[in-house]
């Protein structure tokens, strides 16, 4: 979690290790359990995505549109597979580092670069349509509907560019804090409203003709003394379950809101720099510390929770059949229960799993760092 640790605006601070927070010896991840599988996991298809994703921070996560699977490495390739079969599609080379991973909409791609570059591509060839320059950098995917393509910058902006031209159509700012994790959130983009979690701890809905707030909401306030006690980041990408969005906070809040009318459902202490998932009922939070909890999605009580995992840097949630699984800094899948979070199967990749996992079906998908882009199935 620390190496997301990040200063703007005022200062920078480069962190490694936990000694920063009053120890001098780094806290070590818990070792693996033994445990007796019920599951078996299956490689349906494993694939080189044309480049690694390097050992430093990234948000870079694969996306599915329709049958096609598309991954991006940060030296700026960018292929397509079919999701059934692995098969390559397509591959095409930027020719620029890349930082954020990839959004997908339904016949176009955008990923960003590490100079805050937009790049917009047909989804079906791989063919560039447009370049643009944005005022900051880009660390989580932009995401798009069939009119525009949004982008959080990591100065608190948030921009709304045409689809078809890449021409800016309006940009929200936000005031950052001088303290933030090294990242963003990565928003919702409906048909015509952008919902989108912020690094002062709020919650914004904007109208996606004209980029004003319709309305917002405090996920987290910030608390404490010293900036790294009030950091409030919201980093996960919301999560819209049966007409609920769900979001969660940096040492703040999970919280349920209807977005009809921006009423707050309820509110639970929690701190998480990860995207949500949800099943059986139940909203599934990775914890900073590394804990796998189950809430229940109406009334916010734990259902279980899993602890077994603390400070193996796991990975946001990915509900696939009736399991839920989370990726760890050492490579390991975990695919717990729904129902009690016991675990119930484990995978070794090989290499870091860092950004958000996909699920298409029965099948779960996982981008390395190494740049192996892998279908597992659970039997």
């Amino acid at each position: 979690m620390l190496r997301r640790i990040a200063s703007i605006a005022l200062f920078s601070l480069a962190l490694s290790g936990c000694g920063f927070w009053g120890g001098s010896e780094e806290v070590q991840p818990n070792k693996l359990v033994d445990f007796t599988a019920e599951k078996k996991v299956v490689v349906r298809w494993s694939a080189n995505i044309g480049g690694d994703l390097g050992d430093k921070f990234h948000q870079m996560t694969p996306a599915i549109s329709g049958d096609s699977i598309f991954a991006a490495s940060v030296d700026g390739a960018v292929s397509s597979f079919n999701v059934e079969t692995g098969s390559k599609l397509w591959s095409v080379d930027l020719d620029v580092a890349l930082l954020a991973g990839v959004g997908a909409g339904i016949s176009n791609l955008a990923v960003a670069t590490q100079s805050g570059v937009i790049i917009c591509l047909d989804a079906t060839t791989g063919a560039e349509l447009w370049r643009k320059q944005v005022s900051s950098e880009v660390v989580a995917a932009p995401q798009l509907n069939n009119q525009i393509v949004v982008a959080q910058l990591i100065n608190g902006q948030i921009v709304a560019l045409d689809l078809q031209s890449g021409v800016q159509r309006w940009v929200y700012d936000s005031l950052a804090p001088r303290l933030t994790l090294r990242g963003t959130s990565s928003p919702i983009v409906a048909a015509d409203v952008t919902l989108a979690g912020l690094d002062n701890g709020k919650f914004v809905a904007l109208d996606n003709e004209s980029g004003s707030v319709l309305w917002e909401q405090n996920v987290s306030l910030a608390q404490g003394r010293s900036e790294l006690e009030r950091m409030t980041d919201v980093d996960g990408r919301p999560l819209l379950f049966e007409n609920v969005v769900y979001i969660a906070g940096f040492q703040g809040n999970l919280v349920a809101i209807n977005p009809f009318n921006a009423q707050t459902l309820w509110a639970k202490k929690m701190s998480s720099y990860h995207s949500l998932a949800a099943g059986f009922g139940n909203i599934y939070v990775s914890e900073s510390v590394g804990h796998v909890q189950a809430l229940d999605a109406r009334s916010a009580a734990s259902v279980w929770r899993q602890d077994q995992l603390e400070n193996r840097q796991i990975t946001a949630p990915a509900v696939i059949g009736n399991a839920v699984a989370v990726g760890d800094s050492e490579g390991y899948v975990h695919f717990l229960s729904q129902i009690d979070g016991h675990f119930v199967a484990r995978y070794d990749t090989g290499s870091r799993l860092v950004g958000d996992m996909k699920v298409k079906g029965s099948t779960l998908y996982a981008l390395t760092d190494a740049g192996r882009l892998l279908a597992l199935t659970l039997n």
